[in-house]
């Protein structure tokens, strides 16, 4: 059963249900409590330990369903089953043209059929063959033990790791040997050399068996593979250059930057709520503990009051450095809970604030907007001199000051000043460029002038680089 709920607790973290160590114990429990007797329950149970949000609980029902639906089907009733062919085959006697009757009765008269138990009967090394608990199965039309067989053997050669569907052919036929079909198949090739009429039997057994595992194989890899195509797609999206990624995958890319600040947040707001209290303050808690004969009914702690940290987001909206901008800004505005600070400006030829934007307008709008209002071509020397008038007076010790841009100011005039003049006043400047290190400094970019003035410089061009940037800003801001 274990083992089985740990491969269910997999799949639901493919789907992004979180679920610690701790709950995963908590659902074994129940597990033991419960057992397979009532699915319901079971399905109550598990759900009531794994899934937290209503969100979750969704995904959680859905995953269970699909997960368990084909673990132990029901066998079909053997006498309503040789009932029903009975009946079909009275109905094709009575279809049947009198004639051809006449000639399969001579046939049959001629040459007596001959079945597969009688050949195993005749043939000891083609019974040594077929002689095994597969073939009995398959001859009793046990569905139940078959299901189990092909889940145990799907369990031995690691079904539960498929991702791809090229691998199904392959997880198909590793069940099969698991299962020992290779007995049948031996067989299979001894009743065609022999031209026996039991072949077409065999072979009837055989398809049916691989048709069983194919269906067992198709399942699991839908069951399996669509969290973990999405989080490779996710991957794949998070590596790959912003500006790069096609239109049709943005709402896709939209999902990935809120998921990853959801779980910025989830690790950041945490360690806050962990704050150290501070230090005892004894003379205060014993002097507040003598109206009741020193018993200390009230504790007492010295703390230092932490402002939050002040956020002043920069960033270049012309051409391409666009893209950029708006996944940073998409960022850092997703983490309002633990940033409600920040402030964004958009520049290309001249700069302007841009928070009422974010306060007005739904996040992805308020983007556009920025886009439309500050696009094209870029002057760093007169937007550094916008925001100094704008935000200087603003910059203190418990600001940090994010610019995002390429730095190519189309040989005008840098403002070095300016920027120094930010870099004296902040707690920290970072300069996030989305071109390659190998191309700063090159052509018309200021960038390695720039450098002489912010504490920090990364190259920053994927989703992947602005959350991990994203997250060492949090923990220094912590």
């Amino acid at each position: 059963m274990n083992s089985k709920l740990i491969s269910f607790i997999n799949v639901l973290r493919t789907h992004d249900v979180r679920i610690s160590p701790a709950e995963t114990l908590d659902a074994m429990e129940v597990m033991s409590i419960i057992g397979y007797r009532s699915r319901g329950d079971l399905r109550t149970g598990l759900s009531q330990a794994l899934a937290k949000t209503a969100e979750e609980k969704a995904t959680f029902v859905q995953c269970f369903d699909r997960f368990f639906e084909y673990e132990l089907p029901d066998a079909a009733n053997k006498e309503d089953t040789a009932d029903a062919d009975n009946d079909a085959a009275e109905a094709a006697q009575g279809e049947t043209d009198p004639g051809q009757e006449s000639a399969e009765q001579d046939g049959a008269a001629g040459k007596p059929a001959l079945d597969l138990a009688g050949e195993m009967a005749a043939d000891s090394e083609l019974a040594a063959h077929l002689d095994t608990p597969l073939m009995e199965m398959l001859l009793n039309d046990d569905r139940n033990e078959l299901s189990l067989a092909i889940a145990q053997a799907a369990d031995q050669v690691g079904l539960a790791q498929i991702q791809m569907f090229t691998q199904k052919g392959q997880y198909t036929r590793k069940i099969l040997d698991a299962m020992g079909e290779e007995q049948i198949r031996h067989a299979v090739i001894e009743l065609e050399r022999q031209g026996s009429p039991a072949l077409n039997e065999l072979q009837t057994y055989r398809d049916r068996l691989r048709e069983l595992v194919r269906d067992h194989v198709e399942r699991e890899y839908l069951i399996q593979a669509e969290g973990k195509n999405k989080q490779f797609m996710d991957d794949i999206l998070a590596k790959t250059k912003l500006n790069n990624i096609e239109h049709h995958y943005l709402h896709r890319v939209h999902d990935l930057v809120r998921k990853m600040a959801k779980r910025l947040a989830a690790r950041h707001s945490r360690r806050r709520q962990i704050y150290k209290r501070g230090q005892l303050n004894m003379a205060k808690t014993i002097r507040r503990g003598i109206a009741n004969d020193g018993v200390m009914f009230d504790v007492y702690w010295k703390s230092v009051k932490k402002d939050r940290p002040k956020i002043l987001a920069v960033c270049d909206v012309s051409g391409s450095v666009a893209a950029y901008a708006k996944f940073l800004l998409m960022f850092l505005y997703s983490l309002y809970d633990i940033l409600p600070g920040v402030r964004s400006f958009a520049f290309s030829s001249h700069l302007g604030e841009v928070s009422d934007l974010f306060a007005q307008h739904p996040l992805e709008k308020a983007i556009e907007l920025v886009n439309w209002k500050y696009g094209g071509a870029t002057d760093y020397g007169g937007s550094l001199l916008d925001f100094a008038a704008l935000a200087m007076n603003d910059i203190d010790s418990n600001t940090t000051v994010i610019i995002l841009g390429d730095a190519r100011n189309n040989n005008g005039d840098a403002k070095l000043e300016v920027m120094q003049s930010i870099y004296q006043r902040a707690k920290k400047v970072i300069w996030l460029n989305p071109e390659s290190r190998k191309m700063w400094g090159t052509g018309d970019s200021e960038m390695n002038r720039y450098m002489s003035a912010v504490h920090y410089a990364a190259e920053c061009s994927s989703l992947q680089h602005l959350e991990r940037i994203v997250d060492e800003l949090l923990r220094s801001n912590r």
